[in-house]
């Protein structure tokens, strides 16, 4: 299933639909609960909170917590080094590790499993909105989650872009690069 999803959701301060490719609303982005925290819920079509996105204040890195209303189930941040390609890590609840491989400029990313499994892919080539791209949930992946996961990397992204802006010469950051 796709979705479409805009972008740089946290600097803005209004609530807003993600839609799926027959342009159903499907999730609720809930834009009240933003915060100095940087939090925002996502909710299905119902109103009922699937999850939590908030960004970690202490971290060595930009990290963000995806929660599902009782206890964080992801982690997301940059990884240390990458020359090549833009990657992310996600730490699961249960010990796994998702990796998000792929670069800015395109906004394609496909995030796969320890053992190479795509659980998901998030591009601008699918849909010809302005300001939006797309998230593909591969079969059996949770939704909510991996829509919540694209927004973290994107918002990572958008601090970067942020800090370098404010900062300049200080370099990119995360291996060379200057965030998603």
């Amino acid at each position: 299933m796709r979705y479409l999803v805009k972008e740089r959701i946290f600097s803005i301060a209004t609530d807003f639909w993600i839609e799926d490719e027959a342009g159903n609303r499907v999730f609720f982005v809930d834009g009240r609960a933003l915060s100095l925290r940087e939090t925002f819920e996502l909710k299905d079509a119902s109103g009922n909170l699937l999850t939590l996105i908030r960004k970690k204040l202490f971290a060595m890195r930009d990290t963000m917590e995806i929660e599902d209303g009782r206890e964080v189930i992801a982690r997301v941040r940059p990884a240390f080094f990458s020359p090549l390609k833009h990657r992310y890590e996600i730490d699961l609840a249960g010990g796994e590790r998702l990796e998000a491989l792929g670069n800015f400029a395109d906004k394609d990313w496909e995030l796969t499993d320890g053992n190479g499994r795509v659980a998901g892919r998030i591009s601008r080539k699918w849909f010809r909105v302005r300001d939006a791209y797309g998230v593909e949930v591969a079969p059996g992946a949770d939704d909510a989650l991996i829509i919540s996961i694209a927004v973290c990397i994107d918002r990572i992204h958008e601090d970067e872009v942020r800090k370098n802006h404010e900062h300049p010469g200080t370099g990119g950051g995360f291996g060379g690069f200057g965030g998603l």
